[in-house]
């Protein structure tokens, strides 16, 4: 068999690819499956993205782009299902796409890359049976985040840190976005260095272009001259959106005299424990006593989101845990400074193109976002730094270090008994129902 793959299954259990990223459970990863799988079919790869059926008007098969399959599985209620209630759900999920695999040739998949946990859990099973190599990307680990919690957040539980590791051994490359994650691979699930490679993930520069500020405030709605500071991404304690507002609140303490000219905007829909509370942050702009200076916005759709990106001022990213950072790349791909937090995979997402801060203390944070709006110069000099940091992160360049690792897993292949031909306890396959 080839080394070159030419048919992939992906799966994302618990979020499709076709969800609007910023709200429930669909962000980064959402994006990174589509726009990877969209880019393997450019160069001719076929790629079939498994993913839960979550409504009842979704079609069985959809598509993407052409060479690009989203099948729905059906696994669990349609709706109001938790992604901690997935685990439940994953031998039917891996049923479904047992059964969607005698539709095709038994050697139709070349490879099966999984994304998060859940996912790993059945493409180790779906590997298996296909006797193919299974490559997986963690997306988040488990240990991680617990290291990272911000206060009062709930922890993720033992199962999921014990799920993981399962996936760690049973994958036969595995992908992390950094340096960093990789790192934390190995250190906290004794992943073997040899099999851990780092892809990077990217930003579409089609969409996330420079363009006019003034333009981009007009188009939506906005007022021309303000300082607007802006927050994109789930809303969840885990994002400290909470800490945009109280940076706001602590600039206008300093300094009352810039309410009539500061703006503060939250674009993003509540995700995970934040669904718990979910009007939390609107009820923190009250008690804050800023609710006059903060809107509100719900998820948008690219091309919106990008002048959203072009109208901002600054772009704060606070992250307690972040494995990467699209919201950073993204924003600088459009030319605006990001300010973020020094966690997980940020730096890499930042460079020297933004600033990075220590901790979450509102004081510092408050320096810093403060000393920037204070500084047009510093501010364009970053925004220039940003466009051409962002550069290198392109889908394309994300999708050529993919190909490689794909390419190295089906070489490298480790076989397990079930591949080559024996079930349990070395039964012969054929003998097993």
């Amino acid at each position: 068999m080839s080394d070159e793959p030419k048919r992939v299954a992906m799966i994302s259990v618990h979020t499709s690819p076709l969800e609007q990223p910023g709200t429930g459970d669909a962000g980064g990863l959402n994006v990174y499956v589509a726009e990877t799988a969209k880019e393997l079919a450019r160069r001719g790869v076929e790629v079939d993205i498994f993913t839960r059926r979550t409504t009842g008007e979704s079609p069985i098969i959809g598509g993407l782009v052409p060479g690009v399959r989203v099948l729905h599985v059906t696994a669990g209620p349609y709706e109001g299902l938790a992604k901690e209630e997935l685990p439940g759900q994953l031998c039917a999920f891996s049923a479904g796409i047992m059964q969607a695999g005698l539709s095709v040739p038994e050697d139709h998949y070349d490879l099966v890359h999984s994304h998060y946990w859940l996912s790993g859990q059945v493409g180790w099973l779906a590997a298996d049976r296909w006797g193919v190599a299974l490559v997986h990307t963690m997306h988040t680990m488990a240990r991680v985040k617990n290291l990272h919690l911000a206060e009062g957040d709930r922890p993720e539980p033992r199962g999921r840190e014990i799920g993981e590791a399962q996936v760690v051994e049973a994958a036969d490359r595995l992908i992390a976005n950094t340096d960093g994650e990789a790192r934390d691979l190995i250190a906290l699930y004794d992943a073997p260095a040899g099999k851990v490679s780092v892809v990077p993930p990217g930003v579409d520069l089609t969409t996330f272009t420079p363009g006019d500020r003034h333009q981009a405030r007009a188009e939506l709605g906005l007022p021309r001259d303000v300082d607007l500071l802006l927050f994109v991404g789930r809303i969840q304690p885990l994002k400290a959106p909470d800490l945009l507002l109280r940076v706001a609140a602590e600039l206008l303490r300093r300094d009352p005299g810039r309410r009539s000219k500061l703006s503060v905007a939250v674009l993003g829909g509540p995700s995970g424990t934040g669904l718990a509370r979910p009007h939390e942050l609107e009820d923190l702009a009250e008690q804050l006593g800023i609710a006059d200076v903060v809107r509100f916005v719900k998820p948008v759709e690219r091309p919106v989101l990008a002048q959203w990106y072009r109208a901002a001022d600054l772009v704060l990213v606070p992250s307690y845990s972040e494995s990467f950072g699209l919201v950073a790349i993204e924003a600088q791909a459009c030319g605006t400074p990001v300010v973020a937090a020094d966690v997980g995979g940020l730096p890499t997402a930042v460079g020297d193109a933004g600033v990075l801060v220590e901790g979450h203390d509102v004081a510092v944070w408050t320096d810093a976002v403060r000393e920037l709006l204070d500084d047009d110069e510093r501010r364009a000099e970053l925004g220039r730094l940003a466009v051409k940091h962002a550069s290198a992160f392109g889908w394309e360049a994300t999708t050529d270090r993919l190909l490689a690792v794909y390419r190295q897993a089906i070489h490298d292949r480790t076989h397990s008994p079930i591949a080559e031909g024996e079930g349990l306890a070395g039964v012969p396959r054929a003998v097993i129902p």
